[in-house]
């Protein structure tokens, strides 16, 4: 079952009444929304919002999430800055993986465009953009979404892989499987956390039951603990009506809590005790409820370090880890970029062209260190089949897709080199970017400190004299492991 099916958690953008896709536009120019907005009504459902803060807000308020988004980088309160756009990506794809998110700016250097497509935007438009080819774009990731839609609706899930790291992993879901007991997967973003919990459901006993997936990242606290519980009809404002909670709704199925890292203080221990017993209280009810579900979940977080950090209690922690899945970045994988590279280029071959990688290439698509991981190789062969459809690829035409380990580093290593006279010669060439040079400056300085620091994110942000959640959300930016 598809994630957020249930209640407000639902995905079908399709089910409006003029039974058009809808679109979230995000952008705090009104001139832009306005007159963008006119175009967009005619073929989608429009939802505008000027910043991130409202963007979330108005999605999590909707009961079938959009299937397109189309935001600006640089949103208040940092509008000249890309770092709001950044995590909006983020937050957009955490609350529903298959949304495709084409980014509209003005803010479109090298560097920018590169970190969009690597933390998962499908497509990048440059401001000012003629209204025909951007709904060219929007109908060609439209008809995408639809493929992923389909695909999710299928059964059926397969692992793909064959690798050492995941052979390992296949063999942990067929272990796994059929216990009564929690699993934990922990990963980084896009190496297929949600497709293990999905296959882990396939291949048990309770297959037949009904699965449920929440991301508990992407719902404010006080709903989450709604959404799960339940809760009685005027139990808290806008409780019109009574919901039984998804501990409940799953039955005898499985629930997976996605982004599980995030869970408040205030519902570790709710959750702990239904882990323990299967018992729990519904919002504005005194008679006790028993939940019967298989508790599958996931986090891209260190949950070690936040259990030292006194985000994490630590009970609820051993109790989920008894069983744990831990999947590896696409980089540690060998040959399985190239299954993966044929496996999304057959899957796509009605809407994107088939192209084929030439020698030169291929070892370049193995070199490359996809910090973006599964998620972002399958946005790099939609964007080749659609810019070489039916072509062979060659070594220079995919380095320009690709924001590659090594060029990052020789930037970094060359950004505290650069002379005064350097400088004075690039102004007045016209050729200077300041950004460009902090941002070097910044991911050499990030690097070296997390080294000193074993790669421990509160001891390198002191020693950067930054805070801790600044220096995590820049590595993440940077898409530096830690």
């Amino acid at each position: 079952m598809p994630e957020r099916e249930q209640q407000k958690l639902s995905v079908n953008p399709n089910t409006s009444a003029e039974n058009k896709a809808s679109i979230l536009l995000v952008d705090d120019d009104p001139l832009i929304t306005e007159g963008l907005g006119f175009v967009l009504r005619k073929h989608y459902q429009l939802i505008t919002a000027d910043s991130r803060h409202q963007a979330m807000e108005k999605i999590n308020q909707l009961e079938n999430l959009p299937s397109l988004a189309l935001i600006d980088l640089g949103l208040p309160p940092c509008p000249h800055k890309p770092d709001e756009g950044f995590a909006l990506i983020r937050e957009l794809l955490s609350l529903q993986s298959n949304i495709k998110v084409l980014v509209l700016s003005g803010q479109d250097n090298d560097v920018n465009i590169q970190h969009a497509l690597a933390i998962g935007a499908v497509d990048f438009i440059a401001k000012p953009a003629e209204p025909d080819l951007l709904l060219s774009r929007l109908k060609h990731h439209q008809r995408l979404h639809e493929i992923d839609q389909q695909r999710d609706a299928q059964k059926t899930v397969s692992i793909i892989g064959d690798s050492v790291a995941m052979q390992m992993v296949k063999n942990q879901i067929s272990q796994f499987a059929d216990s009564p007991f929690p699993v934990l997967i922990e990963g980084a973003s896009g190496t297929g956390k949600e497709l293990v919990a999905k296959a882990l459901h396939e291949n048990s006993k309770r297959s037949e039951e009904p699965y449920l997936a929440i991301n508990c990242a992407a719902i404010a606290p006080d709903l989450l603990e709604a959404q799960l519980f339940g809760h009685a009809k005027g139990a808290f404002t806008g409780a019109v009506n009574a919901h039984k909670g998804f501990f409940i709704e799953v039955g005898k199925g499985s629930l997976f809590l996605d982004e599980l890292g995030e869970l408040p203080m205030s519902l570790q221990s709710k959750l702990l005790r239904v882990i323990e017993s299967g018992a729990f209280y519904r919002i504005g009810e005194t008679s006790e409820q028993h939940s019967q579900a298989r508790i599958i979940a996931a986090t891209n977080k260190n949950l070690t370090e936040e259990v030292r950090n006194g985000n994490f209690r630590n009970d609820l922690y051993h109790r989920l880890s008894i069983l744990n899945i831990q999947l590896p970045p696409l980089n540690a994988r060998d040959d399985d970029v190239f299954l993966l590279l044929n496996t999304f280029i057959e899957s796509y071959a009605d809407t994107v062209s088939p192209f084929i990688l030439d020698d030169g290439a291929r070892e370049l698509w193995q070199q490359y260190d996809y910090p973006g991981n599964v998620r972002e190789l399958r946005n790099i062969v939609i964007r080749l089949g659609t810019k070489y459809p039916g072509r062979s690829v060659n070594k220079e035409q995919l380095s320009a897709e690709l924001e590659t380990l090594l060029s990052a580093n020789s930037l970094a290593d060359n950004a505290t080199s650069v002379s005064d006279e350097t400088i004075k010669q690039q102004i007045q060439a016209d050729e200077f970017n300041l950004d460009k040079l902090i941002g070097e400056i910044e991911s050499r300085s990030i690097r070296i400190a997390l080294e000193m620091n074993g790669n421990n994110v509160s001891k390198a942000a002191k020693a950067l004299k930054i805070n801790r959640t600044t220096l995590y959300s820049r590595v993440q930016k940077l898409g530096t492991d830690v």
